[in-house]
């Protein structure tokens, strides 16, 4: 059980950490806006090795036969371990990389706000809560949760789902 986990589990978090890498490698080019796609569609596409680790733990482990709970279990510690190599990109990339990536997503919402005609009141009011951000993401506990939370959700939908799908009762046997 542990060795299909840990494998799907690392395979499906290197994925999301190398289309990480080069996504924030290219994010100047790719923009704030296509970014979140590229990132949830990053993110979406390395779950699926949910999917796959729970199948092959019902193929291969447990004689083709798996209940909902123990394909959930199973999906779970995959999005997991997925989720934290995730976490561990990240923080790499921001304190050791890009350290400004903050002030960048700032002033691109700060712009955004201005085209859309907010007010003096609100502007401040934002530059004040994005100065507040800037200080607690600066503790990489925080800025680790905070980045923990991104995948996670995606990484439950998907295991609920590949549960569900995969769940399979073991086969009854006719008495001769």
């Amino acid at each position: 059980m542990r060795k299909t986990i840990l494998t799907f589990g690392l395979i499906s978090g290197a994925v999301s950490s190398l289309m990480m890498g080069v996504s924030m490698a290219f994010a100047d080019r790719i923009g704030i806006d296509r970014g979140y796609i590229v990132g949830y569609t990053t993110i979406v596409l390395s779950c699926l090795f949910i999917y796959f680790g729970v199948r092959s733990y019902r193929d291969n482990v447990s004689g083709g036969a798996i209940t909902f709970a123990r394909a959930f279990g199973v999906g779970l510690a995959i999005g997991v371990i997925s989720c934290l190599c995730y976490v561990v990109t990240w923080e790499i990339i921001y304190f050791n990389f890009m350290p400004d990536f903050l002030d960048k997503f700032d002033a691109y919402e700060i712009v955004k706000l201005k085209a859309a005609g907010a007010s003096a009141a609100v502007l401040q009011q934002r530059i004040e809560a994005q100065n507040h951000m800037k200080v607690l993401y600066a503790n990489p506990l925080f800025n680790a949760a905070m980045t923990f939370i991104e995948p996670f959700p995606v990484a439950l939908l998907v295991t609920v789902i590949s549960a569900a799908v995969l769940r399979k009762k073991p086969a009854l046997k006719v008495a001769a």
